[in-house]
């Protein structure tokens, strides 16, 4: 016994002398030193969860989840990603041991004693995260990108991780299931129906979902297999109008991305679901894509320019079966390489099935203006951005991604030449099918098929921020010209250069002498100019392929008689205008004298959003009075003889500047029916919006009409959004305050688009005075708004809150704010830098 005691004395004294070294503290989100760890550790990765949805929408999900895996190595414990309470974990077993429970900091710590080399089985019983589970009273969905996953399920949240998922949902009897699997059979279970799926493809954990209600569904098959369709739309004439061609675009879109990756569509099915309050135009899942619901449902009437957007909205959703979701970046950081080829690929997908649409046109309608909202801040940042841990993942995303991305592509297809481009993407995705890849894969491929420096190309357009401010230098001699130079720098003021390709037009009496331009370092000589005549103007980036700002020749837009020269010719006027080269009134009223003669939708949509972007925040409420005769010359274009398009693109217009007496008038005639323009339709949103905007203007009947415009909502989902938005309409200062500050809890910022749309109503220009006390409590609760809200979100709260001032006391907050958060994460720094750019440009002005 003597011994004993002694033996155990010197082990409790060498203890004390050699502790056991502590584990390093995992931080919270998925860090990339974390990620790299596990993508060594695990491999061979099957989920399978079963959740139990009640009817209750308040009640809890409960779930159970077993993963099978592959421990390559027992170096150190292992991690799992689940960012809820503890308490939402209920029993851990693990190769069929129980296990203490140990969450710390979003993750479920599996000591590796209790793992095997090889295979091991791990199994949960928790109650399902809310965070990302939509629910709603009659339906759910999931949406877990870019790091949600983790908040609905206990999971490896890293996008090199794919793995196979096997679901089972429980749900009430009446509601449809849909996920990224087959469904292989029911069982009734009392009121509920079990519903058992096969195992789905590999695939990253942001792109598992499921969708569960009371849906419509119709099952067609256009060509290739069966596709299933959820909707809760209504409205039979949209659904028959519609619902054909959303089935036969997508069969559109897989026979062109088969021929053109040459790669034969790689899952098993393709079904999608339209979701009314959903918060993106469409999310990728693999085999179960979502859509918001009004992005799918047009008139027959709808013009060109919608059915277009509809059809290119399903081919990028489509795109990603291919790009981001058969071959998936290693890390967010690559996040953008899925968007710019989704959208780059529905341009070639959707535009021969146009053919009267100017494609080039809608290519810098759609990408140009967009792209120089962000790139043109203080808030850019490169294509390319580095990210440490995936909980910042959503911050990444923006018009620079979307929209200058596209049109680095496209240069870069004009660089090395298309037929090297499709080869390099062939190739890409042979060598990395189901598995994941990054940028610098892709750019050794191309400088491996091109004769081009693709790397030193990708260097400037990829990895750096920014966009080229150009010039010129032009000579005369005898009427003719003898030296022409263009200059270019960088906006932000660092060393370098663009590479890119563009036009230029000489503008003569009779003729238009377009010059194709290749800017490939700081000074460029025009050598093709030498000679000529001189020009009675000078049209630059002509064919509008060019990125940038360029020199001002052409201050009258609407005499240009090509639509994309024309079109870039009003881009270039507001780009300068906002560069201080000319009045902001001045720019107006080119913009007021193009609104009268120019019938293209396309340019009539960028014009007519100038024109309230510069009436509303770079006008003082006194130089609005110079032009209060906007609103009736608006309606007395509407009374001419327009095509639908048109009229709906002015009609938009006048509800969105029509506060004066005369405006008011005319809106609420509209609404009430006593005046329909020729060529007008309008839809139940369309006359929900103009009640809105008519409270907003304080028009004497608006209680009126806003109880009466909700007697007219007969959808249900439709009912239910306008009713919530009535506070955010009140005559009554402080019933909107309430509702203002009621966005504090997480759970009343629920339905992103619905709150984006009560802010724009509380923080209208109108209404400033009264809403402005919030602006401090909108950016206290930014980083809040991130953390529980999806990926487009902060930015949107930043743009319906912030965005809509001009004021110096709203530029003194936003200010202060900056310099009293030096340590803010630096990309909410930079969302709120890019909503704010025009807040600080007036200042200047």
């Amino acid at each position: 016994m003597r011994n004993f005691l002694l033996i155990s004395f010197i082990a409790m004294m060498m203890a004390c002398q050699n502790p056991k070294p502590k584990r390093k503290k995992i931080e919270s989100g998925v860090s990339h030193e974390l990620a790299i760890l596990r993508k060594k550790q695990v491999s061979d990765v099957l989920y399978e969860l079963s959740f139990t949805i009640p009817e209750d929408r308040t009640a809890p999900i409960a779930a159970t989840l077993a993963i099978s895996c592959t421990v390559n190595n027992l170096n150190s414990d292992l991690v799992l990603d689940f960012n809820e309470k503890p308490s939402f974990l209920h029993a851990l077993v693990v190769n069929s041991s129980p296990v203490p429970i140990a969450h710390e900091n979003q993750h479920i710590i599996i000591p590796k004693e209790s793992l095997d080399l090889g295979e091991n089985m791990i199994n949960i019983g928790f109650k399902a995260g809310e965070l990302s589970l939509n629910r709603n009273q009659e339906f759910l969905y999931t949406l877990l990108v870019p790091d949600r996953a983790s908040t609905l399920f206990p999971c490896f949240d890293q996008p090199d991780i794919k793995a196979h998922y096997q679901l089972n949902v429980t749900a009430p009897f009446d509601w449809k299931v849909l996920c990224g699997a087959k469904e292989e059979y029911t069982i009734m279970e009392g009121n509920s129906l079990e519903h058992k799926f096969t195992k789905t493809d590999l695939m990253s954990t942001y792109l598992f979902s499921f969708v569960a209600g009371k849906f419509q569904e119709t099952t067609y098959n256009p060509g290739a297999f069966p596709m299933r369709f959820l909707y809760r739309e209504t409205d039979e004439s949209k659904i028959a109008a519609s619902t054909k061609t959303i089935f036969d675009t997508h069969q559109q879109a897989l026979d062109f991305l088969s021929t053109y990756t040459q790669y034969e569509f790689p899952f098993q099915k393709m079904d999608f679901a339209a979701i009314p309050p959903f918060q993106y135009g469409g999310m990728e899942h693999t085999g179960a894509i979502q859509y918001r619901e009004n992005q799918l449902f047009l008139n027959a009437d709808a013009t060109e320019t919608r059915k277009l957007r509809r059809a290119k909205l399903i081919a990028h959703e489509t795109s990603h079966m291919w790009f981001g979701n058969l071959v998936t970046m290693r890390w967010f950081d690559d996040v953008w390489m899925k968007e710019v080829f989704a959208n780059f690929m529905a341009d070639k997908i959707m535009n021969p099935v146009f053919p009267n649409t100017n494609h080039d046109l809608h290519f810098m309608m759609s990408h140009y203006p967009s792209a120089y909202a962000e790139d043109r801040t203080q808030g850019t940042h490169p294509i390319r951005q580095k990210l440490k841990n995936l909980k910042n993942a959503g911050s990444l995303y923006g018009r620079i991604i979307y929209n200058k991305a596209p049109i680095m592509m496209r240069q870069l297809e004009h660089f090395i030449g298309e037929a090297h481009f499709k080869k390099g993407i062939q190739r890409y995705m042979k060598t990395f099918a189901n598995e994941n890849a990054d940028w610098n894969d892709l750019i050794r491929i191309f400088d491996e098929i091109s004769p081009k420096n693709v790397s030193q190309w990708s260097d400037v357009w990829v990895n750096s921020a920014s966009r080229p401010i150009l010039s010129e230098n032009i000579e005369y001699k005898d009427e003719h010209i003898t030296s022409f130079q263009l200059f270019q720098k960088s906006e932000d003021g660092a060393p370098k250069l663009w590479p890119q390709q563009f036009s230029i037009g000489l503008v003569y009496k009779d003729s238009i002498h377009e010059i194709p331009v290749s800017v490939l370092a700081k000074e460029t000589k025009v050598q093709a100019a030498i000679g000529l005549p001189k020009p009675q103007n000078i049209i630059y980036n002509y064919n509008g392929l060019g990125y940038g700002v360029f020199p001002l020749n052409t201050k009258a837009p609407k005499s240009i008689k090509d639509d994309t020269a024309r079109g870039y010719a009003y881009i270039n006027l507001y780009e300068n205008a906002l560069n201080g080269n000319m009045a902001i009134t001045e720019v107006l009223k080119y913009y007021i004298d193009g609104l009268k003669i120019e019938r293209n939708e396309l340019i009539l949509n960028y014009i007519t959003g100038r024109i309230n972007q510069l009436y509303w925040y770079f006008l003082t409420p006194k130089e609005r009075e110079t032009f209060n005769t906007l609103p009736t010359t608006v309606q007395q274009l509407m009374d001419e003889k327009n095509p639908k398009n048109i009229q709906k693109t002015l009609y938009d217009l006048l509800v969105n500047i029509g506060h004066t007496d005369k405006g008011k008038s005319v809106l609420y005639n509209i609404w009430k029916g006593d005046y329909t323009p020729k060529n007008l339709t309008l839809t139940t949103p369309d006359y929900m919006n103009l009640a809105c905007n008519l409270a907003i203007y304080e028009h004497p009947k608006a209680e009126e009409i806003l109880r009466a415009q909700k007697e007219r909502i007969h959808n249900k989902d439709r009912k239910e959004r306008f009713q919530w938005l009535l506070p955010s309409l009140s005559k009554d200062e402080k019933e909107r305050d309430n509702f203002m500050l009621s966005f504090q809890e997480a759970s009343n910022r629920e339905k992103e688009s619905w709150v984006v749309t009560a802010l724009n109503h509380i923080h209208h220009p109108l209404r400033q005075k009264s809403s402005i006390k919030h602006l401090e409590l909108c950016l206290d609760l930014l980083e809040e708004v991130q953390r529980t809200g999806d990926i487009f979100f902060p930015k949107r709260w930043l743009a319906s809150s912030i965005g809509n001032y001009r004021s110096e006391a709203a530029h003194q907050i936003v200010e202060k704010f900056i310099g009293s958060h030096p340590d803010l994460n630096p990309s909410l720094r930079k969302k709120l830098l890019m909503v704010s750019d025009n807040l600080h440009r007036i200042q200047a002005h």
